[in-house]
């Protein structure tokens, strides 16, 4: 069968001019392919967002190349300098810390860059958390959103939180251990305690866990712990006929008569929540 691809005509790696986005573990250092490997060793250097992290892998495999740093603190005075290296024929790894670069973190950045300027770039595939806790999870998995770290701001917040809370897809979320429980409890308020949930720890790591089967669960699982390692969230998405049956118009009536009253949207809508025997967002969404 004939095959007309650039890529099955390409020349021996790495290539002269490219930009190589390279997947690298999460946790278990020997997730990583041959083919990466080959990568970093051989390019004219790796740009890596923390070179103390990249340099375990190095010195696993017995690799020695030149290593800069490339994270979100200096990415907007590296980015120009890679480009105008790649500019010159030169090849240059881009890693992240864990994972495939461009996933929450600068690489984003730098491949949006090195396009906008006609150059190449090749991703050599890795381990990503959020697709492998998707696939633990045993939610559905043919169609999913990933909404990678929730904004800190508190409007922009609560905008995600009200969307994820009437999704029906499985919403893949990142969050850091000292900020979970926080999260969870906002999860609880939009989606309420009987959403299912798995909170995956430590992929791929020794003491790899997955927690819960709905967010109660999960927070009472957490409440007297301290919460370590990096953390993946996957929700289930929600069932599109549970709300059908509702009385929108008494339910709009009686939201208005408790503002009247003097109660606020949040707190009318928190009373009616737990006197219908629903979660907060469902009445958000009814209105």
């Amino acid at each position: 069968m004939n095959n007309n691809s650039s890529l099955s005509h390409r020349k021996e790696e790495p290539e002269n001019g490219i930009l190589y986005i390279v997947g690298t573990p999460i946790g278990n250092l020997n997730d990583i392919s041959e083919r990466a490997l080959n990568i970093l060793k051989k390019v004219s250097l790796v740009a890596c967002e923390d070179t103390r992290q990249t340099k375990k892998i190095m010195n696993k495999f017995n690799i020695s190349n030149k290593l800069i740093s490339f994270n979100k603190h200096n990415s907007s005075s590296k980015i120009p300098i890679i480009v105008k290296d790649l500019k010159e024929g030169k090849s240059i790894a881009i890693v992240s810390d864990a994972g495939l670069p461009g996933i929450c973190d600068p690489g984003e950045d730098i491949s949006k860059s090195v396009k906008s300027e006609g150059l190449d770039i090749i991703c050599i595939p890795g381990a990503c958390a959020a697709v492998t806790a998707l696939v633990s999870s045993g939610f559905p998995s043919s169609s999913f959103v990933f909404e990678g770290f929730l904004p800190r701001k508190e409007i922009d917040r609560a905008k995600i939180l009200l969307e994820i809370s009437k999704n029906e897809k499985t919403t893949i979320i990142y969050e850091s251990p000292k900020r979970l429980k926080k999260l969870l409890n906002e999860l609880l308020e939009f989606c309420g305690g009987d959403r299912e949930i798995m909170v995956a720890r430590e992929l791929t790591k020794k003491f790899e866990e997955h927690v819960g089967e709905n967010i109660n669960e999960v927070i009472e699982f957490f409440n007297s712990k301290d919460v370590m390692g990096e953390i993946t969230i996957v929700l289930k998405g929600i069932n599109k006929n549970r709300v059908l049956h509702l009385d929108k118009f008494s339910i709009k009536k009686d939201l208005q008569d408790l503002i009247n009253a003097g109660l606020s949207l949040p707190a009318a809508s928190k009373y009616l929540a737990k006197k219908n025997g629903l979660k907060k967002s469902e009445i958000y969404n009814l209105i």
